[in-house]
């Protein structure tokens, strides 16, 4: 049998893994192909793309529903999917913010604190002695590796339960109407990818209102 939260486990580890460079390569071919854009407007771009890629996503795995037997692989490829996409989302914005989170840990609580919300930064808030929003500069560059791996430790086993049973859509594993499954699950990836990006604009602080002299080299290394 599958197991969902060990497919979210396992989705996400590999996310990080690869969509580092991804992003980094992304946000540079961005500013060649679109130079007139300023950090702000990359970042609504940015936006729109997210959006669109997870609403698709759900609306492909609500579909699903509609052949017998087969929402509930349907619905597990568009966790997956939905998970590859947000990391790649946060990872870019970070580039657009010139955080380069090279080191995996930091990178780990940066797209887990952008993703979770309210509940990490509310850890956050415990284990720093600090309030206020706009966390990510903080999360790669100043918060020590001890307290990263401790809050790494405590947020990963909730992103895993909320990911892999809750928000994966798995509901549209049983038999809906004609047509509703598509509308279930796009519209529900929506109202996530809504409150992901609500939840990236606390985390993160304003732009930078000027680019650097050069887009970011897409050969950077990461581990």
């Amino acid at each position: 049998m599958i197991d969902p939260k060990d497919l979210a486990r396992r989705g996400f580890e590999k996310a990080l893994m690869s969509q580092q460079a991804l992003a980094v390569a992304n946000v540079g071919r961005l500013r060649r192909i679109h130079p007139e854009m300023s950090p702000h407007e990359l970042l609504r771009y940015l936006d729109r793309a997210y959006l669109i890629a997870v609403t698709t996503s759900g609306g492909a795995a609500g579909a699903t529903a509609l052949v017998p037997g087969a929402g509930m692989p349907g619905a597990l490829v568009d966790m997956a999917a939905f998970t590859e996409v947000s990391v790649l989302y946060v990872l870019s914005c970070a580039e657009v913010h010139g955080l380069h989170s090279e080191d995996l840990e930091r990178r780990r609580l940066l797209v887990l604190t952008v993703l979770m919300g309210d509940s990490a930064t509310g850890a956050l808030r415990k284990a720093v002695g600090r309030t206020g929003p706009h966390w990510a500069r903080r999360i790669v560059t100043a918060i020590p590796m001890t307290t990263t791996n401790r809050l790494n430790t405590l947020l990963g086993p909730r992103f895993i339960t909320k990911y892999g049973t809750k928000q994966g859509l798995l509901v549209l594993s049983k038999q809906v109407p004609l047509g509703i499954g598509v509308l279930l699950g796009g519209a529900g990836n929506h109202m996530i990818g809504r409150g992901v990006l609500a939840s990236a604009r606390k985390v993160f602080d304003e732009p930078p209102d000027s680019w650097d002299p050069a887009p970011p080299a897409s050969g950077r290394t990461t581990r």
